[in-house]
């Protein structure tokens, strides 16, 4: 589908969808605990339905109700130790990275051999921290490259683990849910300065509340005690910091909108969009009982590391493309392998629209403009993020632009394009016969 959208700027309140990445946590944690959870706010994107459904096939059972998940674990099923019918468990990934890194080292929890298939560039994104734990274990694996087909068979021993930070945090997590089910106690080294570790502060805070302790020595060695269970509980997802940051932006722009349900001391990396904009000349403040802000001033160009808080650095790109100087955005490589190369994607996508925008391997050079003209088709990449913000862009466009597949944003926020008409967007949708 495209959508054309007309410039128009967006007034009114929003409630911010809950966190994707915190659902994540949860779903997996009630499903490997000892009862049944209920997980509250929680949003049914296609990443999460990916979890959903990957921890289904260990076991566990759900059950949706409206905006509260019903999870029985799988100790509380007696699911853990089953012996299978089946030569192979089928998991099939979409399009989520977490899903994928995240229950790759759960499998081998069980019996029997995992596949592990996904759909666009989730099969170039790389796997080897855990090809190399396999090789040294001696864990059965096979896959094809380029493309997610892969199997794995065997389990998991408990020991050293010597894993990189600079990759993504994802395997780190992955084998957080992991290593404390195993027999013996294991310790995570990290070989290299640690990125994101926000979203580690997030697996941490989320084991710590389903009954599983780690200790954490300064980001540089993980402590995991083995033969500890997980402990079902009612659980509320905290609204989500990288869906905020489209709304926050537009804000910057001088549209008027009131963000609700946001936890100013979340641990989540993506809050450090608040800090970002301040720099560049945003105020925030209270109203109507939510968060709203607006410039002081022009906006200013900064330097922005995205080696902490890469999901928001499409969005930010777009303040910088309409700040005052010059902005770098530094230490971003990861972003060529999310969903899309964000780092060309959205450099590509806002200069048709009257952005400077230089690519680095490793980041932006963002020189300022006083506007964006619009009057062009840009395409999303289908990519979520990208389309998000090239929605926001189009409220401070001279004249209309057409997004192709917009519909994308179903991966993390299925209702990004209600809310966006709520606020007062104006667009219409079309099916580009593809």
């Amino acid at each position: 589908m495209d959508c054309l959208i007309d410039p128009k700027k967006l007034n009114g309140e929003v409630k911010v969808p809950p966190s994707k990445s915190i659902a994540h946590r949860a779903v997996i944690c009630a499903a490997l605990s000892d009862g049944i959870s209920r997980i509250s706010n929680i949003d049914y994107s296609d990443d999460i339905l990916a979890t959903m459904e990957a921890m289904k096939s260990f076991g566990a059972k759900m059950t949706k109700n409206e905006d509260v998940l019903e999870v029985v674990g799988i100790y509380a099923t007696g699911q853990l130790d089953r012996k299978r019918n089946i030569d192979e468990v089928l998991i099939d990934c979409n399009e989520s990275g977490s899903t994928l890194r995240f229950v790759v080292p759960i499998s081998t929890l069980f019996p029997g051999e995992h596949r592990f298939i996904g759909r666009g560039k989730l099969g170039q994104r790389p796997l080897h921290t855990y090809y190399n734990i396999f090789d040294e274990q001696g864990i059965q694996y096979s896959y094809k490259e380029g493309e997610l087909d892969l199997r794995v068979e065997g389990k998991l021993k408990s020991g050293l683990y010597e894993v990189t930070g600079n990759v993504s945090s994802q395997f780190i997590s992955g084998l957080l849910f992991t290593l404390p089910l195993l027999d013996g106690d294991s310790k995570i080294v990290i070989t290299t300065e640690m990125e994101s570790k926000g979203y580690i502060d997030l697996t941490l805070s989320a084991l710590k509340d389903f009954g599983i302790h780690i200790i954490n020595h300064n980001y540089q060695e993980f402590f995991i005690k083995g033969n500890q269970k997980y402990k079902a509980r009612d659980y509320r997802v905290e609204a989500d910091f990288s869906q905020a940051a489209f709304f926050l932006v537009a804000n910057a722009l001088n549209n008027e909108v009131v963000l609700h349900d946001l936890n100013l001391d979340s641990l989540q990396g993506d809050k450090e969009v608040i800090h970002i904009l301040e720099r560049m000349g945003m105020k925030f403040y209270q109203e109507n009982g939510g968060l709203t802000g607006k410039p002081e001033k022009e906006l200013t160009a900064t330097v922005i590391d995205g080696s902490q808080c890469p999901d928001i650095i499409p969005v930010l790109s777009l303040a910088a493309a309409l700040s005052k100087g010059t902005t770098k955005v530094i230490n971003a490589g990861r972003l060529r392998i999310k969903e899309s190369d964000r780092l060309h994607a959205i450099a590509t996508e806002l200069n048709k629209i009257g952005a400077k925008i230089i690519e680095k391997e490793d980041g932006l050079i963002i020189e300022g403009v006083p506007s964006l003209y619009g009057g062009s088709a840009v395409w999303s990449h289908n990519d979520h993020r990208i389309a998000m913000t090239l929605a926001i862009a189009s409220t401070v466009c001279k004249t209309s632009i057409l997004i192709e597949d917009h519909e994308c944003v179903s991966k993390s926020y299925p209702n990004f394009w209600r809310d966006f008409k709520v606020l007062g967007g104006r667009f219409f949708e079309r099916d580009n016969g593809k």
